[in-house]
C-alpha cells in the first residue's frame, strides 16, 4: 500500500509525504494511522527508527486540519511529551515539514532557555505543543499554559521518560487533562511497569507491537575490539585516521568521559564536538545542527543526549564505552544503517566491560541469529580490525 492510496488524507499532507520521498507506509505507520484516524486510544511498542514519529503525526496533523474541527478550536489541541529536549525541537520539525500549508501553530516548549517569549507564543495560539515535562509543568504551575482544551495526547519515548525518573511528573499530568480526549501510547520497550502506566491513561487501547525478529538493523555491520581501557583513545584516533571522510557518533558513559575523549582528540590534531547534560540549550543546538551539517565528523555523546535523535548519514556508531544497560546498545547502533544506507558499529570492550558485553551478545544475538554466529561475526570483524589497526 502506498501513502498516496490512504482514504481520506489532505492532499497538501500526501503532497508533502511525496516531497520527502515517503512513498510506502513502514510496518508501524500501516498499523497505527487507520485507529489513530477513528478516533481510538493507541499503545504502540516500536523501536527507534520504525517511522512511529509519523505514524502519529500524519493522522494527527490531519484530524486537525479538518475545517469543522478547526472552526470550534480553542487553547492547546494536541500536546506531545518529549523526554528530552532535542526530540521535542526534532519532532516539531517533523510535524512542520509533514503538516506544511494546512494552517496549524506548532510550537516545541522546552527548558534552558528564557520562559517569557515561550509564554507569548502561547497566549498568541498554538494548536500543537511538543514539550519537555520540567518547562510544562513550570508553565502550568504559573498558570501561564492550561492544558484543559487537550483533544490528542501523545506520551513519546516513554520507556526513555520513564529511565529519566518522570513517572511522577506524568501521572501527575492526568489531573491537567480533560477526562474526554484521545491518548496515544508509544515506547520502544515495554514491561510491568510501563504497561501500569499506559493502561493508566489510555482506554480501550488498540495494542500495536512491532517486535523484528532481529532488533538491530541488517544493514550494520558490528565488530568488537578486545582493547585496555587506557588505550581505548589511541585506537579512536586510528579509526579515525583510517576513515577520515566518515562522520562518526562515538558513545561515551558520562559527561566527563565526553569531554575527556575530546580533549584526547585534540591533543592529536582530531576535531570532535561534545553533547552531554552538562551543556546550555544553544550549545546543544548548536553542536547538533554542526554534526548534522557535517561541519565536524565527530560527535561525542553520552546515552541521555542522543537517545532517539534522528541524525542523517552517520557512517559509524563507536561504542567507546559499553553502555551500562544492554538494551541501550540497540538504541546507539540504530543511529547508523537507517533506511537503505549501510552503517558500521564498532565496540570498544575492555576487559572489565566482558560482563555487559556478554549481556548484549545474549540479548541480542541468541534469539536471532544464535550467540555462535554472532561470535563468530564479532570475532571475524575484530580480526580484520586488529590487522588493519595493529
Amino acid at each position: 500500500m502506498r501513502f498516496e492510496d490512504f482514504n481520506g488524507l489532505r492532499p497538501k499532507i500526501k503532497a508533502n509525504l511525496q516531497g520527502l520521498n515517503f512513498r510506502r507506509p513502514t510496518d508501524i505507520q500501516f498499523k497505527a494511522i487507520p485507529p489513530i484516524l477513528k478516533g481510538e486510544d493507541v499503545l504502540a511498542i516500536a523501536q527507534t527508527g520504525t517511522g512511529k514519529t509519523a505514524a502519529f503525526a500524519i493522522p494527527i496533523l490531519q484530524m486537525l486540519s479538518d475545517a469543522k474541527s478547526k472552526k470550534n478550536a480553542e487553547g492547546i489541541r494536541c500536546l506531545v511529551m518529549e523526554p528530552t529536549r532535542e526530540l521535542a525541537i526534532q519532532i516539531r520539525e517533523a510535524f512542520e515539514t509533514l503538516g506544511k500549508g494546512l494552517g496549524l501553530s506548532i510550537y516545541s516548549l522546552t527548558g534552558g532557555v528564557d520562559q517569557d517569549p515561550q509564554i507569548a507564543k502561547l497566549q498568541a495560539g498554538v494548536d500543537i505543543l511538543i514539550t519537555t515535562p520540567g518547562r510544562m509543568f513550570d508553565l502550568v504551575s504559573q498558570r501561564h499554559l492550561s492544558l484543559r482544551s487537550i483533544e490528542i495526547l501523545v506520551l513519546d519515548e516513554a520507556d526513555h521518560m520513564l529511565d529519566l525518573g518522570f513517572i511522577k511528573d506524568i501521572r501527575d499530568l492526568i489531573r491537567f487533562l480533560p477526562k474526554k480526549r484521545q491518548t496515544l501510547f508509544f515506547s520502544a520497550t515495554i514491561d510491568e511497569e510501563i504497561k501500569k502506566l499506559a493502561y493508566s491513561l489510555v482506554s480501550n487501547a488498540i495494542r500495536i507491537q512491532i517486535s523484528p525478529k532481529d532488533p538491530v538493523s541488517k544493514n550494520v555491520q558490528h565488530a568488537v575490539a578486545h582493547i585496555a581501557m587506557d588505550d581505548k583513545r589511541f585506537f579512536l584516533e586510528r579509526v579515525v585516521l583510517e576513515n577520515p571522510d566518515s562522520k562518526m557518533l562515538v558513545f561515551v558513559r558520562t559527561k566527563v568521559r565526553a569531554e575527556r575523549v575530546h580533549k584526547a582528540m585534540e591533543r592529536v590534531g582530531i576535531a570532535s564536538i561534545t553533547m552531554h547534560g552538562g551543556k546550555e540549550q544553544s550549545d546543544r543546538l548548536s553542536v547538533m545542527d554542526q554534526f548534522r551539517k557535517g561541519e565536524v565528523k565527530m560527535l561525542i555523546a553520552t546515552d541521555v543526549s542522543a537517545r532517539g535523535i534522528d541524525i542523517p548519514n552517520v557512517d559509524e556508531v563507536i561504542n567507546y564505552d559499553l553502555p551500562d544497560q544492554a538494551e541501550n546498545y540497540v538504541h546507539r547502533v540504530g543511529r547508523t544503517g537507517r533506511g537503505m544506507q549501510k552503517g558500521r558499529a564498532i565496540a570498544f570492550a575492555s576487559p572489565e566491560e566482558k560482563p555487559m558485553l556478554e549481556e548484549i551478545e545474549t540479548l541480542y544475538w541468541q534469539k536471532s541469529c544464535g550467540i555462535g554466529d554472532w561470535k563468530k561475526r564479532i570475532y571475524r570483524n575484530q580480526g580484520n580490525l586488529q590487522r588493519h589497526y595493529r
